[in-house]
């Protein structure tokens, strides 16, 4: 007698949808930016836009090693303005833009493992507090070793094209979300995140602490190092310690936590979130604008621990129960 086959899973079944419905929802929100510089050549639009994909790899970058890892790390301004530094001393001296994007990584990178091995023998808030102290250090010494502007040379100022800038940050998202994605999946990242969970309990396992945490410091400082040579890349003139500014490591906290600290998409949520109602705010409330956004932000960490993909997560399980329990009178 034979043996009745399987009916295949239909293609397009609902739980088949459901499984590709983000990444479909991702693959589209890309296509569609991917063309708005065909769509609009406004300045203030591909600005916005620009914002929203820098935020994006700087918050994915910090969540790798603060939401993955579990290292709270309160100076990664300092990886950022190592890439920005690097990037624009390069770049503006002649060397080709391409070498000077990489070699402001590389350079965060080499800074992110040099400061590791000893910053890593502090454990909880004392490992956040050194890593405050050293970005709040080297943002003091640029500062005073470099006061003066940082201004493109005439050449590169009348090549200067927005939508090379606006490009160039959004493939740098796609590249940092993809490959968090691919540590995610990778065997390595089961000791990264028994780290997270209980590191002595990790090592009682063989797993090893430092080696895991300085594999997620060097990538975490990698990608805030090429953020900040995208950063360097698209703005004219500013000072070489602004990139050192302690708020873009506090940015990017906010932007991983408002999302969804340790999640893949949470800091893609959050980037978007955090620059659409910074910019609102700035415009309608040009003087408190600041203070209300920090009400805004503590009472999402306080009512939505997990993030706004907890939200969603918890928005979609009452609408699935409601449902049920409709269907079942």
């Amino acid at each position: 007698m034979e043996r009745e086959s399987a009916a295949p899973p239909a293609l397009w079944s609902p739980v088949r949808l459901r499984q590709l419905g983000a990444p479909l929802l991702i693959l589209l929100l890309l296509g569609l930016a991917a063309i708005v510089p065909q769509l609009t050549s406004r300045p203030d639009t591909l600005n916005l836009l620009f914002l929203v994909f820098l935020y994006i790899t700087l918050g994915q970058s910090w969540n790798i090693l603060g939401g993955f890892a579990g290292q709270i790390n309160l100076g990664h301004s300092a990886f950022f303005g190592m890439g920005a530094l690097t990037t624009r001393s390069l770049w503006g001296g002649g060397v080709p833009f391409a070498l000077a994007f990489l070699a402001g990584g590389v350079v965060a990178l080499a800074f992110a493992l040099i400061i590791g091995v000893p910053t890593f023998r502090l454990r909880g808030a004392y490992f956040a507090m050194g890593t405050l102290a050293l970005a709040q250090a080297l943002f003091l010494t640029v500062a005073n070793v470099l006061p003066g502007i940082s201004t493109l040379p005439v050449e590169l100022i009348v090549r200067y094209d927005l939508g090379s800038r606006y490009y160039l940050a959004l493939g740098l998202a796609v590249v940092t979300v993809v490959s968090a994605y691919v540590l995610l999946r990778s065997h390595v990242s089961l000791g990264i995140l028994a780290i997270r969970e209980d590191e002595d309990a990790a090592r009682a396992t063989g797993v090893d602490p430092l080696r895991h945490k300085l594999l997620s410091l060097g990538v975490s400082g990698f990608y805030a190092g090429l953020a900040g040579a995208t950063f360097a890349y698209h703005e004219v003139s500013y000072y070489p310690s602004n990139p050192f500014n302690l708020i873009w490591g506090f940015d990017a906290i906010v932007i991983t936590f408002v999302g969804g600290v340790g999640t893949l998409i949470g800091p893609v949520i959050g980037a978007v979130f955090f620059v659409l109602l910074r910019e609102q705010l700035a415009v309608t409330l040009v003087q408190v604008h600041q203070v209300v956004f920090g009400v805004l932000f503590i009472l999402v960490v306080l009512l939505l621990p997990g993030g706004l993909v907890d939200a969603w997560s918890r928005l979609q399980h009452t609408v699935r129960r409601m449902s049920g329990l409709r269907g079942s009178r």
